[in-house]
Protein backbone atom coordinates (compact mmCIF):
# COMPACT_ATOMS: atom_id res chain seq x y z
CA UNK A 1 0.00 0.00 0.00
CA UNK A 2 1.33 3.41 -0.96
CA UNK A 3 0.78 6.03 1.74
CA UNK A 4 1.30 9.77 2.02
CA UNK A 5 2.00 12.02 4.99
CA UNK A 6 0.90 15.59 4.25
CA UNK A 7 3.00 17.70 6.60
CA UNK A 8 1.25 21.06 6.40
CA UNK A 9 1.21 24.11 8.64
CA UNK A 10 -2.33 24.98 9.67
CA UNK A 11 -3.41 28.51 10.43
CA UNK A 12 -6.48 30.06 12.06
CA UNK A 13 -8.74 30.01 8.98
CA UNK A 14 -10.62 26.75 8.36
CA UNK A 15 -11.20 27.42 4.66
CA UNK A 16 -7.53 28.16 4.06
CA UNK A 17 -6.60 24.92 5.81
CA UNK A 18 -9.13 22.98 3.72
CA UNK A 19 -7.54 24.44 0.60
CA UNK A 20 -4.20 23.01 1.73
CA UNK A 21 -5.87 19.65 2.32
CA UNK A 22 -7.39 19.57 -1.14
CA UNK A 23 -4.07 20.46 -2.78
CA UNK A 24 -2.19 17.73 -0.94
CA UNK A 25 -4.90 15.08 -1.48
CA UNK A 26 -4.74 15.76 -5.22
CA UNK A 27 -0.94 15.42 -5.19
CA UNK A 28 -1.07 12.22 -3.12
CA UNK A 29 -3.67 10.69 -5.43
CA UNK A 30 -1.63 11.58 -8.52
CA UNK A 31 1.33 9.75 -6.97
CA UNK A 32 -0.76 6.63 -6.38
CA UNK A 33 -1.31 6.88 -2.62
CA UNK A 34 -4.17 4.88 -1.16
CA UNK A 35 -4.07 6.69 2.18
CA UNK A 36 -3.10 10.27 3.02
CA UNK A 37 -2.63 11.41 6.61
CA UNK A 38 -2.78 15.03 7.74
CA UNK A 39 -1.68 16.38 11.13
CA UNK A 40 -3.59 16.91 14.32
CA UNK A 41 -5.37 20.30 14.33
CA UNK A 42 -5.55 20.45 10.54
CA UNK A 43 -8.86 22.27 10.91
CA UNK A 44 -7.35 25.08 13.00
CA UNK A 45 -3.95 25.50 14.60
CA UNK A 46 -3.59 25.39 18.36
CA UNK A 47 -3.40 28.78 20.02
CA UNK A 48 -6.65 29.95 18.45
CA UNK A 49 -10.23 29.55 19.68
CA UNK A 50 -11.17 25.93 18.98
CA UNK A 51 -14.74 25.93 20.27
CA UNK A 52 -15.80 28.51 17.69
CA UNK A 53 -15.00 26.12 14.81
CA UNK A 54 -15.93 22.80 16.42
CA UNK A 55 -18.60 20.91 14.53
CA UNK A 56 -19.98 17.36 14.39
CA UNK A 57 -18.88 14.71 11.91
CA UNK A 58 -21.79 15.56 9.65
CA UNK A 59 -20.74 19.23 9.55
CA UNK A 60 -19.02 21.07 6.69
CA UNK A 61 -15.39 20.21 7.54
CA UNK A 62 -15.77 16.44 7.89
CA UNK A 63 -18.15 16.43 4.93
CA UNK A 64 -15.48 18.17 2.84
CA UNK A 65 -12.93 15.52 3.88
CA UNK A 66 -15.40 12.80 2.89
CA UNK A 67 -16.03 14.49 -0.46
CA UNK A 68 -12.28 14.52 -1.17
CA UNK A 69 -12.04 10.81 -0.35
CA UNK A 70 -14.90 10.15 -2.76
CA UNK A 71 -13.54 12.39 -5.53
CA UNK A 72 -10.00 11.03 -5.45
CA UNK A 73 -10.75 7.46 -4.35
CA UNK A 74 -8.34 7.30 -1.39
CA UNK A 75 -8.65 7.34 2.39
CA UNK A 76 -8.12 10.74 3.99
CA UNK A 77 -7.41 11.31 7.71
CA UNK A 78 -7.26 14.84 9.15
CA UNK A 79 -7.34 16.46 12.57
CA UNK A 80 -10.40 18.51 13.52
CA UNK A 81 -12.41 19.56 16.57
CA UNK A 82 -15.88 18.36 17.50
CA UNK A 83 -18.16 19.64 20.28
CA UNK A 84 -17.56 18.15 23.73
CA UNK A 85 -20.39 15.92 24.92
CA UNK A 86 -20.43 17.24 28.47
CA UNK A 87 -20.00 20.96 27.77
CA UNK A 88 -23.05 22.98 28.76
CA UNK A 89 -21.90 26.30 27.33
CA UNK A 90 -20.08 25.04 24.21
CA UNK A 91 -16.67 26.16 25.46
CA UNK A 92 -15.04 22.72 25.33
CA UNK A 93 -14.26 20.48 22.39
CA UNK A 94 -12.98 17.03 21.53
CA UNK A 95 -9.71 16.65 19.65
CA UNK A 96 -10.86 14.45 16.79
CA UNK A 97 -9.32 12.69 13.82
CA UNK A 98 -11.81 12.36 10.98
CA UNK A 99 -11.12 9.36 8.75
CA UNK A 100 -12.94 9.14 5.43
CA UNK A 101 -12.72 5.82 3.57
CA UNK A 102 -13.98 5.68 -0.04
CA UNK A 103 -16.69 3.13 -0.80
CA UNK A 104 -16.17 3.07 -4.55
CA UNK A 105 -13.79 4.14 -7.33
CA UNK A 106 -12.54 7.70 -7.61
CA UNK A 107 -15.31 10.03 -8.73
CA UNK A 108 -17.83 7.21 -8.59
CA UNK A 109 -20.31 9.24 -6.61
CA UNK A 110 -20.75 6.81 -3.72
CA UNK A 111 -20.19 8.74 -0.47
CA UNK A 112 -17.17 7.88 1.66
CA UNK A 113 -17.61 6.32 5.07
CA UNK A 114 -16.72 9.02 7.60
CA UNK A 115 -15.68 8.08 11.15
CA UNK A 116 -14.01 9.91 13.99
CA UNK A 117 -11.57 9.14 16.79
CA UNK A 118 -11.48 11.39 19.85
CA UNK A 119 -8.04 11.72 21.44
CA UNK A 120 -7.93 9.65 24.65
CA UNK A 121 -4.76 11.00 26.27
CA UNK A 122 -4.75 14.77 26.63
CA UNK A 123 -1.55 16.81 26.60
CA UNK A 124 -1.28 18.02 30.19
CA UNK A 125 2.50 18.22 30.18
CA UNK A 126 5.43 20.59 29.67
CA UNK A 127 3.36 23.43 31.12
CA UNK A 128 0.47 23.02 28.66
CA UNK A 129 -2.98 21.92 29.81
CA UNK A 130 -5.04 20.57 26.92
CA UNK A 131 -7.71 19.35 29.32
CA UNK A 132 -8.61 22.95 30.15
CA UNK A 133 -10.45 23.21 26.84
CA UNK A 134 -10.60 19.64 25.52
CA UNK A 135 -12.66 16.68 26.69
CA UNK A 136 -10.97 13.28 26.48
CA UNK A 137 -12.33 10.54 24.27
CA UNK A 138 -13.10 7.02 25.44
CA UNK A 139 -13.15 4.68 22.45
CA UNK A 140 -10.52 3.23 20.14
CA UNK A 141 -11.00 3.36 16.37
CA UNK A 142 -9.83 1.03 13.65
CA UNK A 143 -10.77 1.22 9.97
CA UNK A 144 -10.20 -0.95 6.93
CA UNK A 145 -8.13 0.47 4.07
CA UNK A 146 -7.84 -1.80 1.03
CA UNK A 147 -8.25 -4.85 3.27
CA UNK A 148 -5.69 -3.69 5.85
CA UNK A 149 -6.76 -2.87 9.39
CA UNK A 150 -5.54 0.59 10.41
CA UNK A 151 -5.53 1.83 14.01
CA UNK A 152 -5.71 5.47 15.04
CA UNK A 153 -3.95 7.56 17.69
CA UNK A 154 -3.31 11.29 18.10
CA UNK A 155 -0.12 13.04 19.27
CA UNK A 156 0.24 12.59 23.07
CA UNK A 157 -1.30 9.10 22.68
CA UNK A 158 2.13 8.06 21.36
CA UNK A 159 3.47 8.06 24.92
CA UNK A 160 1.04 5.30 25.95
CA UNK A 161 2.05 1.91 24.51
CA UNK A 162 -1.10 0.03 25.50
CA UNK A 163 -3.24 1.78 22.89
CA UNK A 164 -0.87 0.64 20.16
CA UNK A 165 -0.72 -2.89 21.56
CA UNK A 166 -4.53 -2.98 21.66
CA UNK A 167 -4.68 -1.97 18.00
CA UNK A 168 -2.21 -4.66 17.03
CA UNK A 169 -3.98 -7.37 19.02
CA UNK A 170 -7.19 -6.37 17.26
CA UNK A 171 -5.53 -6.97 13.89
CA UNK A 172 -4.14 -3.56 12.97
CA UNK A 173 -0.96 -3.62 10.92
CA UNK A 174 -0.77 0.14 10.38
CA UNK A 175 -1.29 2.85 13.04
CA UNK A 176 -1.77 6.54 12.29
CA UNK A 177 -0.34 9.17 14.63
CA UNK A 178 -1.22 12.68 13.46
CA UNK A 179 0.33 15.27 15.76
CA UNK A 180 1.01 18.91 16.49
CA UNK A 181 4.15 18.21 18.50
CA UNK A 182 5.27 20.96 20.83
CA UNK A 183 8.77 22.34 20.44
CA UNK A 184 11.39 22.46 23.18
CA UNK A 185 14.67 20.90 24.34
CA UNK A 186 14.78 17.21 23.52
CA UNK A 187 11.30 17.15 22.00
CA UNK A 188 12.42 16.11 18.50
CA UNK A 189 14.44 13.23 19.91
CA UNK A 190 11.43 12.14 21.97
CA UNK A 191 9.13 12.25 18.94
CA UNK A 192 11.50 10.11 16.89
CA UNK A 193 12.21 7.62 19.69
CA UNK A 194 8.55 7.26 20.60
CA UNK A 195 7.45 6.60 17.01
CA UNK A 196 10.06 3.87 16.65
CA UNK A 197 9.28 2.41 20.06
CA UNK A 198 5.55 2.19 19.32
CA UNK A 199 6.35 0.41 16.05
CA UNK A 200 8.37 -2.15 17.99
CA UNK A 201 5.77 -2.47 20.77
CA UNK A 202 3.05 -3.26 18.26
CA UNK A 203 5.09 -4.69 15.37
CA UNK A 204 3.06 -2.35 13.17
CA UNK A 205 3.75 0.36 10.63
CA UNK A 206 3.61 3.79 12.29
CA UNK A 207 2.56 6.73 10.13
CA UNK A 208 3.48 9.73 12.28
CA UNK A 209 2.42 12.96 10.60
CA UNK A 210 3.17 16.21 12.38
CA UNK A 211 2.37 19.84 11.78
CA UNK A 212 5.21 21.61 10.01
CA UNK A 213 7.26 24.05 12.06
CA UNK A 214 5.62 27.48 11.60
CA UNK A 215 9.04 29.18 11.50
CA UNK A 216 10.14 26.92 8.64
CA UNK A 217 6.80 27.57 6.93
CA UNK A 218 6.86 31.35 7.17
CA UNK A 219 3.69 31.28 9.27
CA UNK A 220 3.07 33.36 12.38
CA UNK A 221 2.01 31.18 15.32
CA UNK A 222 1.08 31.55 18.97
CA UNK A 223 4.40 31.21 20.87
CA UNK A 224 3.10 29.10 23.77
CA UNK A 225 0.96 26.65 21.79
CA UNK A 226 2.13 23.22 20.52
CA UNK A 227 2.10 24.24 16.88
CA UNK A 228 4.44 21.61 15.45
CA UNK A 229 8.05 20.84 14.65
CA UNK A 230 7.62 18.79 11.46
CA UNK A 231 9.74 15.65 11.04
CA UNK A 232 6.91 13.36 10.03
CA UNK A 233 8.01 9.78 9.48
CA UNK A 234 7.02 6.33 8.30
CA UNK A 235 8.39 3.64 10.61
CA UNK A 236 8.48 -0.08 9.78
CA UNK A 237 7.24 -2.83 12.13
CA UNK A 238 10.87 -3.46 13.10
CA UNK A 239 11.48 0.17 14.06
CA UNK A 240 13.30 1.38 10.95
CA UNK A 241 12.52 4.87 9.63
CA UNK A 242 11.85 4.30 5.93
CA UNK A 243 10.79 7.84 5.01
CA UNK A 244 10.95 11.16 6.85
CA UNK A 245 10.35 14.87 6.38
CA UNK A 246 12.29 17.92 7.48
CA UNK A 247 10.80 20.79 9.46
CA UNK A 248 8.90 22.60 6.69
CA UNK A 249 5.80 21.69 4.64
CA UNK A 250 6.34 18.47 2.72
CA UNK A 251 4.50 15.51 1.22
CA UNK A 252 6.13 12.22 2.21
CA UNK A 253 5.40 9.15 0.07
CA UNK A 254 6.21 5.59 1.14
CA UNK A 255 5.30 2.07 0.07
CA UNK A 256 4.42 -0.29 2.91
CA UNK A 257 5.95 -3.69 2.20
CA UNK A 258 3.26 -6.40 2.02
CA UNK A 259 3.55 -9.01 4.75
CA UNK A 260 6.20 -7.11 6.71
CA UNK A 261 4.05 -6.84 9.82
CA UNK A 262 3.25 -10.56 9.69
CA UNK A 263 6.96 -11.38 9.38
CA UNK A 264 7.83 -9.08 12.27
CA UNK A 265 5.21 -10.73 14.45
CA UNK A 266 6.66 -14.14 13.67
CA UNK A 267 10.24 -13.04 14.27
CA UNK A 268 9.56 -10.81 17.29
CA UNK A 269 6.35 -12.21 18.85
CA UNK A 270 6.05 -9.61 21.60
CA UNK A 271 2.26 -9.59 21.30
CA UNK A 272 2.00 -13.27 22.15
CA UNK A 273 5.00 -13.46 24.50
CA UNK A 274 3.74 -10.67 26.76
CA UNK A 275 2.68 -11.81 30.24
CA UNK A 276 1.52 -8.45 31.58
CA UNK A 277 -1.25 -6.20 30.24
Amino acid sequence: MRVALAQICSGPEVEDNLAQVREQVAKAAALGARLVVFPEATMRAFGHNLASVAEPLDGPFATAIGDLATEFGLTVAAGMFTPARSSQDGSRVRNTLVVAVPTGPAGGGRPARVQGYDKIHLFDAFGFSESDTVEAGDDELRVEVDGTTVGVAICYDIRFPQLFINHARAGAKVILVPASWGSGPGKLDQWQVLARARALDSTSWILACGQADPKASGVEAKPDAPTGIGHSMVVSPTGAVVAAAGSGPELVIADLVPGSSDRARRDIPVLTNARLS
